[in-house]
């Protein structure tokens, strides 16, 4: 149990004075910050917030009061890639052989006490250790802005301040607890912070004090971090003794539109349409529900997943995540590499030029949702209807053969 401080308030004067500034600005915490006066106002505004949540008023005044604008946070939240990552490309750069390496040391290294959040929270070490490994390389790299500029920054931009305004709440009472003090409290630009890179509102709710020193130090106590990422696991209903997933063979003929998250069967049924192993064997004929993916396509790997998938993508909502979590896991517990690892020739598409394919799909009467430059499901479905009506591998994958019956240059976007 953390000690309970009582917070100190600014005097009557004081608050007023923050009140009228705001007001006679006119901004809100949600108010865009153009310029350097702007700026101070919205944070004058976000300090009387933080008050009436309670936040101390030493935090409100030296910690929050002195909160720097950064436009380089700006442009990050701003910038969209320029390409869409490949599954090749994602998976390549976060699980690798030094990675691997790296983690099978430390779970040597860490046996006890990745053995003892194991028995408390039913989390098993390899996927605590790469949940480790992907989100900071195991320690190396924290990220190097501090969390209350990056999150005052965010708070006082309008895109999307009444998120950051409350991850900026939550990282002040975690100052406020004595967890961390504003300087050490450094992280990604969006505010991700320490050895797993929790999200303030995550860190409240779920980091503990393991080693019993009375703070919850997810920067210098690993025993803290381990512990804090098998509970929140816990806590989004991670299923002891069971797989994340794994890859999987298919047959030529296998139906493709029974492909997707979305679309779970039991295993029994997966092993009647003809899904093995990854070494060719049968599946055993349980009643466990699996839904399959094919992130590259009928050319690339297939995988089975399980319940567990869906706990990951708790922590982090992306598949190609979900996916280099599991098989680097396995990886560290003495797997092999993948049997079929994903081409590395598939086409890079920027927004413009998924625009571009949606809007050419629609114009041939196939329904790819909206021309948003995202290649969600209904986009999947659109290209899996175009392969089916021109004999083609129906794995809504856009390939360079897809795009090519559709007139559009890889290279260019036309």
């Amino acid at each position: 149990m953390f000690p309970r401080f009582r917070p100190a308030r600014f005097p009557v004067g004081w608050r007023v004075a923050l009140l009228l500034l705001s007001c006679i600005a006119g901004l809100a915490p949600a108010a865009h910050a153009d310029n350097e006066d702007s700026f101070s106002a919205c944070v004058a505004s976000l300090q009387h917030k933080a008050l009436d949540r309670g936040i101390s008023s030493r935090v409100v005044r030296q910690d929050l009061g002195n909160a720097s604008q950064s436009q380089r946070v700006i442009e990050l939240d701003r910038t969209q890639p320029e390409f869409t990552t490949t599954f090749a490309d994602y998976f390549n750069h976060r699980v690798t052989q030094e990675r691997v390496d790296r983690g099978r040391k430390l779970l040597k290294e860490h046996h006890d006490l990745l053995q003892h959040v194991y028995r408390q929270y039913g989390v098993p070490p390899r996927y605590l250790v790469a949940f480790w490994g992907l989100e900071t390389h195991y320690g190396a790299f924290f990220g190097g802005v501090r969390v209350l500029d990056s999150l005052t920054t965010l708070a006082c931009d309008n895109r999307r301040s009444d998120y950051f305004t409350g991850q900026l709440m939550d990282a002040l009472e975690i100052i406020d607890e004595g967890s961390i003090t504003s300087d050490r409290m450094l992280g990604s630009w969006a505010g991700a912070m320490g050895h797993v890179q929790f999200m303030p509102s995550v860190f409240r709710k779920y980091a503990v004090d393991e080693d019993g020193d009375g703070r919850r130090d997810l920067w210098g106590s690993l025993p803290d971090a381990m512990a804090s990422a098998g509970n929140f696991l816990d806590h989004l209903g991670w299923k002891t003794g069971w797989r994340w997933g794994r890859e999987v063979q298919l047959p030529k003929d296998f139906p493709y539109a029974k492909a997707g998250l979305d679309q779970p069967r039991p295993l029994s049924q997966w092993k009647k349409l003809g899904v093995r192993d990854a070494y060719g064997r049968p599946l055993h004929a349980a009643d466990i529900e699996a839904s399959l993916l094919v992130p590259s396509g009928h050319r690339g790997p297939a995988f089975l997943v399980y319940h567990n998938f869906n706990v990951i993508m708790g922590w982090n909502q992306s598949e190609f995540y979900a996916l280099a979590v599991g098989r680097l896991a396995d990886r560290l517990a003495g797997a092999a590499p993948l049997r079929n690892p994903p081409p590395d020739n598939a086409p890079r598409l920027s927004r413009d030029q998924v625009i571009t394919l949606q809007k050419r799909l629609k114009s041939r009467g196939f329904d790819a949702g909206p021309t948003d430059g995202i290649p969600g499901p209904q986009t999947r479905e659109a290209i899996r209807a175009f392969q089916q009506a021109h004999g083609m591998v129906a794995d809504g994958f856009a390939s360079r053969a897809v795009l090519a019956k559709l007139d559009l240059d890889v290279e260019t976007g036309q």
